[in-house]
């Protein structure tokens, strides 16, 4: 019997990714960006929190996404352009963010989470660039997706 080449993908974890380039910079992405936060919540930087908070979140759903394997039941999105998109804009927010943190210092807790936002935006400027790269838009999604996830 030949098998069905519709068939939903079961749902699992996938250590490789958590193992991959990808996964390991998106796991140093989700340790700055928490860093930032704790460090902007001790430093009483409310104007900083809700952001770093924000991207950690959105991260942490873009791992479990990948480390589920939910991507590939979840077929109506392009993930790696959406990872892009995500990656580009927080990534220029966050240069921005930390920059204001670090000039206008108050508490030392916000010099210390405006540098934790810096290394947060040069991780996510990073992860963009990969996505980039590995994004060919003449290819198959399957295999598109395949060389992103790698």
């Amino acid at each position: 019997m030949s098998e069905n080449p519709n068939k939903v993908p079961t749902l699992g974890v996938d250590a490789g990714f958590l193992r991959s380039r990808r996964g390991i910079l998106k796991l140093a992405e989700m340790g700055a960006l928490l860093v930032a936060f704790v460090c902007f919540t001790v430093a009483f930087g409310r104007k900083y929190v809700a952001a770093a908070v924000l991207e950690f979140l959105i991260t942490l759903l873009l791992v479990l996404l990948y480390a589920l394997r939910l991507n590939k039941r979840l077929t109506f999105f392009f993930w790696p352009l959406i990872d892009l998109f995500n990656s580009v804009f927080a990534a220029v927010y966050f240069v921005v963010l930390s920059l204001m943190a670090v000039i206008t210092h108050t508490v030392a807790g916000t010099v210390v989470g405006g540098v934790a936002g810096l290394v947060a935006a040069g991780l996510l400027f990073v992860d963009g660039f990969i996505l980039f790269k590995n994004i060919t838009f003449n290819k198959r999604r399957s295999e598109a997706h395949n060389e992103s996830n790698g």
